[in-house]
């Protein structure tokens, strides 16, 4: 079925959604029901860092299929207990094949865990994060309104960098964003757009 004017899917279920949202049950799902939802708790926050940063260069669905795996390698994403993660558990992550073998992304994951801890002598990682909502939200039409990167995602990810982070792009914060529900990407039509209680005048 070709989108309608709004850039949205119409299912089966008569529901309005993105494309990427519209065929795979696992994106559908999380798109109904996880994305674009605030995520205001340290764990879950340093979670989707480090889910966003191990998908730099690959799909988000990729990412989603291997999440489960994910959480058993790095202890359910507990910043203090990865933030214990020696070289010799670097080595060990990269023989797991239910993951994305890269060091480069294994080490940014322990890194992050480490500056989470340092950041709680400081208001802590939510607070950090949060207080880069920017006063307005986009209002996307189709998938090619929405941006890659914002003022604001430049500003985190250049925060987050001198405070020890890795794998924190502006790009990479801005997809954080749009997944913790710091801005609303969601398609103007889309049945999830303005749900997340942030952006009630975002429909």
């Amino acid at each position: 079925m070709p989108p309608d004017d709004h850039g949205v899917l119409l299912g089966g279920d008569g529901l309005a959604r993105p494309a990427w949202a519209s065929s795979d049950p696992l994106l559908r799902d999380y798109y109904d029901h996880e994305w674009g939802m605030p995520v205001r708790d340290e764990q879950g926050l340093y979670e989707r860092i480090c889910l966003e940063g191990f998908q730099a260069g690959l799909s988000w669905a990729t990412i989603l299929r291997k999440r489960p795996a994910f959480r058993t390698a790095f202890a359910g994403f507990n910043p203090d207990a990865v933030a214990q993660f020696t070289d010799a558990d670097v080595e060990r992550l990269l023989q797991d094949a239910g993951i994305v073998r890269n060091r480069l992304k294994i080490r940014a994951a322990v890194t992050n865990a480490r500056a989470t801890l340092s950041l709680r002598q400081d208001g802590g990682l939510v607070d950090f994060v949060w207080r880069f909502q920017p006063e307005a939200t986009p209002r996307p039409r189709t998938h090619a309104d929405i941006p890659t990167q914002s003022s604001e995602s430049i500003a985190l990810s250049k925060a987050l960098r001198k405070r020890g982070f890795a794998f924190v792009g502006p790009t990479t914060m801005f997809a954080l964003m749009e997944a913790i529900g710091m801005v609303d990407t969601h398609l103007v039509g889309s049945h999830r757009r303005g749900s997340s209680g942030i952006w009630p005048d975002a429909g």
